[in-house]
C-alpha cells in the first residue's frame, strides 16, 4: 500500500522482538516477595504442626503444653522454616528461574550472563536475600541507589531480576 501524507509507508524490515527489561521495578520484586510470603507461611504451618506432634507424642508432653519460646525446639523450628523456605526458593529460581511470587510479573531470575542460576549462586542468593529483609529491608532499597538497579542478593550472588515482555 503506498504511503500517503496520513499514513506512513510500512517499514521494510522487521519489527525486532521485545527484549526483556534488565532492570525491572523494585515495587515488582516486592510485590513478588509478598506474593511468596504466602506459600512460605504454608510450609511453615505444615512444619509447625509436625514440630507440634513430635513435641507431644515424642517428648510425651502434655497435648496442652506449648514448644517454651527460646527453647532449642523452638530454634530449630524457625532453622528448618528457614531451610525450606530456602529450598522453595532456590529450586523454583533454579528450575525456572521464577518463584509463584515472580509469576504474575514476569520477573526471571538469571544468572550475570542471562543463562540459569546455580545451586550455589541460588542459596547466596537466598541468604544474603534474608540478611537484607532482616535489615529492613536495606538491600531491596539499595537498588534505587545502585546504577545498575541491582539488590545486595543480586550482586553478591551474580545474578539478576529480568522482567520479561508480554507473550
Amino acid at each position: 500500500m503506498p504511503a500517503t501524507a496520513d499514513r506512513p509507508a510500512a517499514p521494510d524490515h522487521p519489527r525486532p522482538a521485545a527484549r526483556p527489561r534488565t532492570r525491572p521495578w523494585i515495587g515488582w520484586r516486592l510485590a513478588a516477595l509478598f506474593y511468596d510470603l504466602w506459600p512460605a507461611l504454608a510450609l511453615w504451618f505444615a512444619l509447625g504442626f509436625a514440630f507440634a506432634l513430635g513435641y507431644t507424642f515424642l517428648g510425651h508432653h502434655d497435648p496442652r503444653e506449648n514448644i517454651a519460646p527460646f527453647s532449642g525446639v523452638q530454634w530449630l523450628l524457625w532453622a528448618c522454616c528457614w531451610l525450606v523456605t530456602g529450598l522453595y526458593a532456590t529450586v523454583s529460581w533454579r528450575r525456572g528461574g521464577q518463584t509463584l511470587g515472580m509469576r504474575p510479573w514476569r520477573l526471571r531470575a538469571v544468572a550475570a550472563g542471562g543463562g540459569p542460576v546455580g545451586a550455589r549462586a541460588a542459596w547466596v542468593r537466598y541468604a544474603v536475600g534474608t540478611l537484607s529483609l532482616l535489615a529492613g529491608g536495606l538491600g531491596f532499597w539499595w537498588a534505587w541507589l545502585d546504577r545498575d538497579r541491582l539488590t545486595w542478593h543480586d550482586r553478591a550472588s551474580g545474578t539478576r531480576i529480568v522482567r520479561e515482555p508480554k507473550r
